[in-house]
């Protein structure tokens, strides 16, 4: 794993989302995926953000970790998240308007099973740490003026 924002980087270690619809949000990181992405989840429950795949420079690690040992992530793999992919890419732009639309609001019931299994014991160890789930919950934004590479995080 590459040295990011002077933190390396491990499973559990927060992660600040740098670019994207999730910019700003702190997520945790699960595990590296053979395609060189980032597992990383919200959890969804404390910041809305899903359990996703993120590419490396579009994060900066932080020094915060969590203690991620109960968690399972062992069937997320790169085929998991390939299969919106293909669907999305046949469409025409029109027709992919509309599914962009439809999938929001359903996401597969195996996803939400899958999602909550990962969120459920780290939301438990997230509860131990004082301030943690605040720390989750609050978008992480650059004052005027801040130079991402000279923060220490």
């Amino acid at each position: 794993m590459g040295h990011m924002g002077g933190a390396s980087i491990t499973p559990g270690t927060l992660l600040i989302i740098l670019a994207g619809r999730f910019m700003g949000k702190r997520v945790v990181f699960l595990k590296q995926l053979s395609s060189g992405l980032l597992l990383v989840t919200g959890p969804f429950k404390i910041n809305g953000v899903p359990l996703r795949r993120v590419n490396q420079s579009y994060v900066i690690g932080t020094s915060t970790k969590i203690d991620i040992s109960g968690v399972n992530v062992d069937k997320f793999d790169d085929k998991y998240f390939a299969k919106e992919v293909q669907k999305k890419k046949k469409k025409g732009e029109g027709e992919f308007l509309e599914v962009e639309a439809e999938d929001k609001n359903v996401i597969p019931l195996v996803r939400k099973e899958d999602q909550k299994a990962v969120d459920t014991p780290l939301i438990e160890c997230i509860d131990t740490i004082a301030d943690m789930k605040e720390y989750l919950a609050a978008r992480f934004s650059l004052k005027q003026g801040m130079k991402p590479h000279e923060l220490v995080f």
